[in-house]
């Protein structure tokens, strides 16, 4: 290839920890800068580098997002107390994903990437379920504390316009013990229903939503009342001529049917349920590392990543110079993700299209039977199947990219 395809915006770019750190540069190396030409404002939101900064950067990648539209963001570590000794952090900082979340708001989109030689874990399942995920609140950005000893525990809301505040028991504590208090907003869950709105009628697919509104009748029902208000007032005639429903059942009945529907629907949840449904839609429809996520934000900025940890066990093998199999797809197609929609926003198709034949060219790779060690256990069982390791399988794609590209 003579030219080099010139992205015209900067892309926001955040590296991430252990093994998807090494994957990410491969993939950078091998699959995109011999074929693009782009700007990247870059951010490294190692864990240390954030323990460095007092997490400053990880709030700047946010700020970077806002103002050029769209970020590739690796996967990254949420420190626990192990995490703390392992990397002397100064203390257990939050989820950069949830701190990046609440700076932009949204929804989290997440979709498998389904290949033609590995059936869904679910044998009736026939279509992709994509997991609307609410990108705000929760646990994510709750309050938490532990109690001591017995005591009465309260909570105050003091009206900003200075009206009389208002008192609540929380609990009269017996004892030592915990709690958690998670919060929301009205309007971010307002955007949340008119993103997933938005989203299933341009892929002219049903809605579910569900809470466990018979439990949380403010919260979780607060969450139901939004949906079903917006859906009324904007959607419901849209949806009609469109051939499309929104349904909405309590989580555990929607568990329940999810395993008996062909899917091809998008399934709206709340921050944390989307979280972890979306894990479970990951590995039954092949392996965690075969799920996009994207974030989208009300105020037209995308945020694409990995759905997946860091490769925690593969890392600590590479350390050793063990060889590892680590599956790259889920960190090729937050790239793919994020210069497409690059493309689209700059009004060069070429941008585009090669996002097309790139993700052409890491399907057929795993099609043709070359794949890392998770998707050998599951793929049709074929005499072409081989696998490979970590850095064979993206050399293995960049060779079917460089023919596709070639003509």
């Amino acid at each position: 290839m003579s030219r080099k395809i010139k992205v015209k915006t900067p892309l926001v770019e955040m590296d991430g920890d252990e093994m998807t750190r090494i994957m990410w540069q491969m993939v950078k190396d091998k699959l995109l800068f011999p074929y693009l030409d782009m700007d990247i404002d870059y951010y490294d939101l190692h864990v240390k580098h954030r323990d460095d900064t007092d997490d400053r950067v990880t709030a700047d990648a946010a700020r970077a997002i806002q103002k050029y539209g769209v970020g590739v963001k690796c996967a990254t570590i949420t420190p626990n107390e192990d995490r703390v000794k392992e990397y002397t952090l100064k203390k257990a900082w939050k989820s950069p994903n949830g701190t990046i979340r609440a700076m932009l708001d949204g929804t989290v989109f997440r979709k498998p990437i389904l290949v033609g030689n590995i059936k869904p874990g679910v044998a009736a399942w026939k279509k992709p379920i994509t997991i609307g995920r609410h990108a705000y609140g929760d646990v994510y950005d709750n309050f938490e504390m532990t109690v001591p000893g017995a005591g009465r525990l309260e909570v105050v809301f003091t009206p900003a316009d200075g009206g009389a505040p208002q008192k609540e028991l929380v609990k009269d504590f017996p004892a030592a013990g915990i709690v958690q208090i998670n919060h929301n907003l009205e309007a971010s869950m307002r955007s949340f229903a008119r993103a997933c709105f938005t989203y299933a009628l341009s892929e002219k697919i049903d809605v579910w939503f569900s809470t466990k509104d018979t439990i949380s009748k403010k919260y979780d029902a607060g969450f139901r009342d939004v949906f079903e208000r917006e859906f009324a007032e904007h959607w419901k005639d849209r949806f009609a001529r469109a051939g499309i429903e929104y349904f909405f059942t309590l989580i555990d009945d929607a568990v329940a049917r999810i395993m008996k529907t062909e899917g091809g629907m998008l399934w709206a949840l709340k921050n944390y349920d989307g979280d972890v449904m979306s894990d479970m839609i990951a590995s039954a429809s092949g392996s965690l590392a075969m799920m996009t996520s994207v974030l989208v934000s009300p105020y037209g900025w995308y945020e694409y990543e990995a759905a997946h940890g860091t490769v925690q066990k593969h890392y600590y093998k590479h350390l050793k110079g063990e060889e590892t199999s680590s599956n790259s797809m889920a960190l090729i197609f937050a790239w793919t993700g994020g210069l497409r929609k690059r493309g689209e926003l700059d009004g060069t198709p070429e941008v585009v299209a090669f996002a097309d034949t790139l993700e052409a060219a890491a399907l057929a790779t795993v099609e043709s039977g070359v794949m890392t060690g998770d998707l050998l256990l599951l793929a049709e069982k074929r005499p072409t199947n081989r696998k490979v390791n970590t850095e064979g399988f993206i050399d293995a794609i960049a060779g079917n990219l460089k023919k596709k590209i070639d003509g």
